[in-house]
């Protein structure tokens, strides 16, 4: 079993909106915004190759939408999914599985692409697996998250017949999904055995460093409260079972682990993938 850090560029989303009812006086010393209010976050997927399956977790937002759309997020960075994939030593065609976390269109958007006004599956071999209760809401979404949810990023997929649903808990062997409730209804939080370690793909539970403490929740969240809950409980199972946490969204570092401090939720160690693993 091998991991790959994929990369897919980076985007920029409004400072308060990611840390809700925190002040900027206070966030911007983690994530200092530009002029506009705008802060810089990564779009980090992660590669497992196994002995008979080649998953991907996430794909980035992709390019298939409009010049307005894409101006409203400031995409930028060298690296795409197609690269990143490519140096890791592998084509789309080899993907056996695409496991979303969520189908906001920065987690799924990569996925298809637009060949002349005609959506096709990037990963044409893979089943592409999402939770029944998440699919449900995408497909008729509530108006404050109607916006994250592209439906050219998702329905050719089940037009396609590549759309699976998780039945259980266990992946496989070596995978374990379990389901989140704050974020948006059953978002899929991967859990990663590799050798003598545990690999959590974090998504938008845990988006950056930066929302380690308890009350730093996004103001994209639907159910806040239960973020918290569901965080505070998270945080500690990753305290008592020595978790690595991959974050998605933090521009500059690909992994930490906590601790706690004077009843307080502290970042531990911050770094690379291979830091921590190797």
């Amino acid at each position: 079993m091998k991991i790959h850090v994929i990369n897919t560029g980076y985007f920029k989303l409004d400072g308060g909106a990611m840390f809700g009812v925190v002040p900027k006086s206070i966030w911007k010393k983690t994530n200092p915004p530009d002029d506009n209010n705008m802060c810089s976050w990564a779009m980090r997927c992660l590669l497992i190759e196994m002995k008979e399956q080649l998953i991907l977790i996430d794909t980035g937002i992709g390019n298939k939408q409009s010049e307005k759309f894409f101006s409203y997020f400031h995409l930028h960075g060298k690296e795409n999914l197609i690269q990143s994939i490519n140096n890791a030593g592998f084509s789309c065609t080899d993907i056996t599985d695409v496991i979303f976390t969520h189908l906001h269109f920065d987690h799924c958007g990569g996925a298809i692409i637009n060949d002349n006004n005609n959506y096709k599956l990037l990963f044409p071999n893979a089943k592409h697996w999402t939770s029944k209760e998440h699919w449900e809401t995408a497909i008729n979404p509530n108006e404050r998250e109607k916006a994250s949810f592209l439906k050219e990023n998702f329905i050719p997929i089940i037009e396609q017949g590549k759309l699976h649903f998780i039945k259980n808990n266990n992946f496989n062997s070596n995978i374990e999904l379990k389901l989140f409730y704050g974020h948006t209804k059953a978002q899929i939080i991967p859990i990663i055995k590799y050798k003598n370690k545990t690999i959590v793909f974090c998504a938008d539970l845990l988006p950056s460093t930066g929302h380690i403490p308890l009350p730093y929740v996004m103001g994209y969240d639907v159910n806040p409260l239960i973020t918290l809950k569901e965080k505070e409980l998270f945080l500690e199972d990753s305290i008592k079972n020595n978790y690595i946490l991959f974050l998605e969204h933090d521009y500059t570092n690909e992994c930490c682990t906590i601790k706690k401090e004077g009843g307080k939720f502290k970042l531990n160690k911050a770094g690379k993938l291979n830091d921590f693993i190797h």
